[in-house]
């Protein structure tokens, strides 16, 4: 069994029950573009690894991956968003979810994920978390690249050396390149991320954190996307699952002494 946590707040697509009451004006394709799409199935490894731990709830809706304190107006894209990270309003003309609402949000949603990170975290045969994400193959109008900018195939990030040693990012960055038969200056670290709330909070703390993200044209693009119906080939996912196994093999099977 492969020592490693497996964090995937970003992949779900469920609405919360307790938001009927608000004017949600965004539709479901804006949740799946503003979600990381398939990322709970390109990620879970399942019995393979220590432990999993990955959302239902979309991001639109509830971001796991954000401080309690990144609230609107301040963070339009904050834990509880008035905006999608395309610039889309979530809300109509009641403004979203109030005070009162937004701590039921929080309590039933953010807090288990959460605790279960933190009680995975009590394993000590863990050697590695990795935070699993997708990003869009242009940067989109919220994010810390240029609006429109192409993006590697991969970036991996430890927050600049904060979360996991140099070496270990590198070798894993190494493993990526190789497992995915992509060239190694496809992998990016820390751009054009440097790591999220989850990274950054649990990082090192005591267990090395990196966060991944894969380009979403490696499966949301001809030949394996349906654009129509938001459907990706199953068989590329099962082959991006593969590799994804293989790269974390490949680490731990080459590289003890980076931990």
């Amino acid at each position: 069994m492969i020592p490693v946590l497996l964090s995937i707040p970003h992949g779900g697509q469920s609405r919360p029950a307790e938001i009927d009451q608000c004017d949600c004006i965004v539709d479901a394709k804006t949740v799946f573009d503003n979600s990381d799409p398939y990322v709970d199935v390109i990620y879970d490894l399942g019995d393979k690894v220590r432990h999993v731990v990955v959302a239902d709830v979309a991001r639109t809706f509830v971001d796991l991956n954000r401080s309690l304190h990144d609230v609107p107006p301040l963070v339009p894209d904050g834990i509880i968003k008035s905006c999608t990270c395309y610039g889309d309003p979530v809300y109509g003309d009641d403004g979203g979810p109030d005070e009162a609402l937004r701590s039921l949000l929080i309590k039933q949603y953010y807090m288990p994920y959460h605790r279960n990170i933190q009680k995975s975290l009590r394993d000590m045969d863990l050697q590695l978390c990795i935070d699993c994400h997708s990003m869009a193959a242009v940067a989109p109008s919220i994010s810390p690249d240029q609006k429109g900018k192409k993006r590697p195939t991969f970036c991996i990030s430890n927050w600049d050396g904060r979360t996991s040693s140099e070496k270990m990012i590198n070798v894993l960055a190494d493993c990526i390149a190789e497992s995915f038969s992509v060239a190694r200056g496809e992998v990016h670290i820390n751009d054009p991320f440097h790591g999220g709330y989850i990274t950054r909070t649990y990082g090192d703390n005591p267990v090395p954190w990196i966060q991944v993200e894969i380009n979403r044209s490696m499966y949301m693009a001809e030949p394996w996307f349906d654009k129509d119906t938001l459907l990706v080939d199953e068989g590329r996912l099962k082959e991006l699952n593969g590799w994804f196994a293989d790269s974390l093999e490949l680490f731990f099977s080459k590289n003890y002494d980076v931990l």
